[in-house]
């Protein structure tokens, strides 16, 4: 809609820059702000007494006062009493960070250290002024944050609605718990159009839409904040919202998290810029800049897109906040030095554990004039109106806690209808669905009886890996609403996770997909659903062959191509991630006594669903916009199960670990007294383990992973059977990223296949604290009898008592080694 005025302008330059994209790669590209949308900050998030007020301020302010209203840290990282010495404007808590260090905090202890550092904040310094810290959180799909809290279905789900009051009412729902754990801030919403669904965080997207985007960002900001209203803050129930992650963070090339958008401006306004000004018009009071690039330049340093267009042009004057470190990418930068990024319009840093650095070559860059004082001051300005607004200056927003608005019944209920609309009928065929009153019915799969798998990322904890049943007593799983609606049907439903039964049931429901992930820890090479080992498919064939009709419920952040499982069920429901309220997905699957379903179906499809596993989607099987009805039925018939790319080339088998994780065939375990187990479970062992594990940040958040050996034990990647005779041929290395941490007491080798190299001395050389590369020759190992071509465990680490290593990357490259370390003992 925002379009027409400028669509003359705007078809010029689709022409013009047809090809421009790619002659222009990795060069900075320059705006032409009159083809971009025209937007404006209401009036009423600000006036002129305010301003005055901030007139005063600005001029009673220290520089040192300032320039810490542009810093945000951690509370990780960070004591209250840390703001006697360093004034910081604001406080986050990242996705793995909880009150006193406990993630499963409630409302009360949230809101006990936000009052904690609030009134550290407000202690007057010399010249008589204080100035109160903004609180920010990622609350993204209902507050996600604390244990029973309501979690809606993540913005994928939401998309598929189509159903912009009922946003609204999800963003009210979300502040008012927000609100009642003492905070004031939240990143959302996030307004991304994801156009590659490899991309790990697809589904933090509502749609390929741009205009559906635009109606849900203005539904989420009057959600969240309610109507601004001059001369007034907004209510103590409402929360400053974040329109996010401004730009094109869903349009990088490869759908590569923090990647690249080579694409032409056009591109960029007309499909990643539109929910923006629906946001700033609604009074979004802030909005975040994206890790990512714009043909290579960083937004974080990006003054055309930052200033020029966000401020100027989309007349935005909130204030714009960077993303975790994201400041540390700009070239020239680093994570404690960086005013490239406030001279290019970010006015706050999030700097989580740099800001004790960040700060001080902050200050000292203000008072040497590299910082100059009319962006300082513009900069501060903005960050004060806002916590004016929030009436953060007045004793009107008192940090409380209100533990009866977390996961209120009412809340719970929106939830729940969130859920049934979110649904799509993909498939249907016999009209299958509704089950019938009275039915025998199995459940089945890893994800019926699986709150974190229904849940996903970003919910309690970042990747959202750790979640539990018992974090939502006020929740169901999937399998607790379907075998509650069935038992109310007069039928009976049993659950077995593997498909498995004694008596023959009438109809098996198999509820299956996607573990949890967050960001780049998403990303996948490919869009088969589950190329390696397809445990999934073969339990729904089983359950076929039996006799048995099938309901397939897939969990999934993303469409995928999932055509070999379409086939082998009879109907098949894309439940997207609906969280806790597991009973929405029954409401619709599962008739009453009167042989009708509490909802029909009611979603279409947000994104196209795929018709092979290539990526970005251009044979769709579904296209946007369908899904079916029980009033309006149709039959799909057998599906081509030719994936239309070499799958087993496009899993990239010789990467092994990056991004904080064993990429994906590939799986990653410990070994020891405490037996054989899963990184990711590492933490809950027996008292026999001899290491231990957790995520770190290096370079990024949680791309490293930290392991601490008090006895003998290995660290293993394992996986199928990879071929790489070739590499050997090429003369190639496996490649380590590692940081030695500690130096431990014995002897250390790394393996691959069944042949070992012992590394003891260049462990002992490297320099502690510092990343370091170790490249060993694939011939090392095939001299001692390792099979390069079937290696099912490219890397084994074995250590000792006191050895500490973190591990940041792990794959098979061109190597520049030429010799090997001795033969292990």
């Amino acid at each position: 809609m925002r379009l027409k005025s400028t669509g003359a302008a705007l078809a010029f330059l689709l022409a013009a820059t047809a090809g421009a994209a790619v002659a222009t790669e990795d060069k900075a590209m320059r705006v032409h702000p009159e083809i971009w949308p025209a937007a404006r900050s209401p009036h009423a998030i600000s006036n002129a007494s305010t301003e005055r007020r901030i007139d005063a301020l600005l001029e009673r302010m220290t520089i040192e006062q300032k320039v810490g209203q542009l810093i945000q840290a951690d509370i990780s990282a960070i004591t209250p009493e840390d703001l006697e010495t360093y004034p910081l404007g604001s406080i986050l808590a990242g996705g793995n960070s909880g009150p006193y260090g406990n993630e499963r905090s409630t409302a009360a202890d949230w809101a006990r250290l936000v009052g904690e550092f609030r009134a550290a904040s407000l202690r007057p310094r010399a010249n008589g002024v204080a100035v109160p810290i903004i609180f920010g959180i990622d609350a993204v799909h209902g507050h996600n944050n604390i244990p029973g809290a309501t979690v809606f279905p993540h913005n994928i789900g939401l998309g598929a609605a189509r159903d912009p009051g009922l946003i609204r009412r999800i963003g009210e729902i979300t502040a008012s718990e927000i609100a009642a754990s003492g905070i004031e801030w939240t990143f959302a919403p996030t307004l991304a159009v994801p156009r590659d669904l490899r991309w790990g965080r697809s589904y933090e997207g509502y749609a390929a839409d741009p205009h559906l985007v635009a109606r849900y960002a203005e539904a989420m900001t009057l959600g969240l904040q309610g109507s601004l209203v001059p001369e007034q803050t907004i209510a103590k129930d409402r929360v400053a919202a974040t329109a996010k992650h401004f730009l094109a963070d869903g349009g990088t090339e490869l759908g590569k998290d923090q990647g690249d958008a080579k694409i032409g401006e056009a591109e960029l306004v007309a499909v990643h810029a539109q929910g923006y000004p629906a946001a700033i018009d609604a009074g979004a009071l802030t909005v975040m800049a994206s890790f990512s690039s714009w043909h290579g330049t960083k937004h974080h340093g990006n003054e055309d897109l930052l200033t020029t267009i966000l401020k100027k042009r989309m007349g935005f004057e909130g204030f714009v906040v960077g993303d975790w470190n994201g400041h540390g990418q700009v070239p020239g930068c680093s994570v404690t030095d960086c005013p490239k990024s406030i001279l290019a319009g970010l006015d706050m840093f999030m700097a989580p554990d740099s800001w004790k650095g960040l700060y001080a070559s902050t200050l000292e860059q203000a008072k040497a004039g590299t910082i100059p004082a009319a962006r300082l001051d513009d900069a501060v300005r903005r960050i004060l109106r806002v916590k004016f607004k929030l009436g953060l200056f007045d004793d009107g927003r008192a940090v409380q806690a209100d533990p009866s608005k977390i996961g209120a019944p009412d809340h719970l209920a929106v939830a729940r209808e969130a859920v049934a609309k979110s649904l799509v009928l993909l498939k249907n065929n016999g009209n299958l669905l509704p089950i019938r009153p009275g039915a025998r019915v199995l459940v089945a799969g890893a994800a019926a009886d699986n709150m974190a798998m229904q849940s996903g990322g970003w919910t309690i904890s970042w990747q959202g890996t750790d979640v539990t049943r018992d974090d939502f007593p006020n929740g169901q799983t999937i399998w607790e609403g379907v075998a509650k609606a069935v038992r109310e049907a007069g039928g009976k439903a049993t659950l077995s996770i593997d498909g498995s039964f004694a008596t023959k049931p009438d109809v098996a429901i198999y509820v299956f997909g996607e573990e949890p992930y967050a960001e780049f820890q998403g990303d996948v090479p490919t869009l088969d659903y589950q190329p390696v080992d397809p445990v999934d498919l073969a339990r729904l064939k089983s359950l076929k062959e039996a006799g048995i009709p099938v309901v397939a419920v897939f969990i999934s952040g993303r469409p995928l191509f999932t055509n070999p499982e379409i086939n082998a069920a009879d109907a098949f429901v894309a439940a997207w991630l609906p969280g806790s309220q597991g009973a929405g997905v029954a409401d619709v699957l599962v008739a009453r006594r009167d042989g009708k379903p509490t909802r029909d179906f009611s979603g279409t499809l947000p994104f196209a669903w795929p018709a092979t596993a290539v990526s970005p989607v251009s044979d769709a099987l579904f296209p946007i916009g369908y899904g079916l009805r029980y009033d309006a039925p149709a039959m799909v018939g057998i599906l081509s199960e030719d994936p239309g790319i070499d799958v087993a080339a496009a899993l990239n088998l010789e990467n092994f670990f990056a991004g904080g994780r064993a990429r994906t065939p590939w799986t990653m375990t410990i070994g020891d007294d405490g037996g054989v187990r899963p990184v990711e479970s590492a933490l809950a062992v027996s008292p026999n383990a001899m290491i231990s594990v957790r995520s770190v940040d290096v370079m990024a958040q949680e791309d490293g992973k930290q392991f601490r050996w008090s006895g003998p034990g290995t660290v293993q990647i394992a996986g199928p059977n990879a071929d790489l005779t070739r590499h050997l041929d090429q003369d190639m290395a496996l490649r380590l990223d590692i940081r030695v941490d500690a130096i431990g007491e014995d002897r250390v080798s790394v393996s691959l296949g069944n042949a070992a190299v012992d590394v003891t001395d260049w462990i002992g050389a490297a320099r502690a604290g510092n990343v370091s590369s170790l490249r060993i020759p694939l011939r090392c190992f095939a001299d001692r009898g390792a099979d390069l071509q079937r290696v099912g465990n490219p890397l084994t680490l074995a250590g000792h008592d006191r050895l500490v290593l973190t591990l940041l990357a792990a794959r098979v490259e061109a190597g520049t080694a030429s010799s090997c370390p001795s033969e292990a003992e």
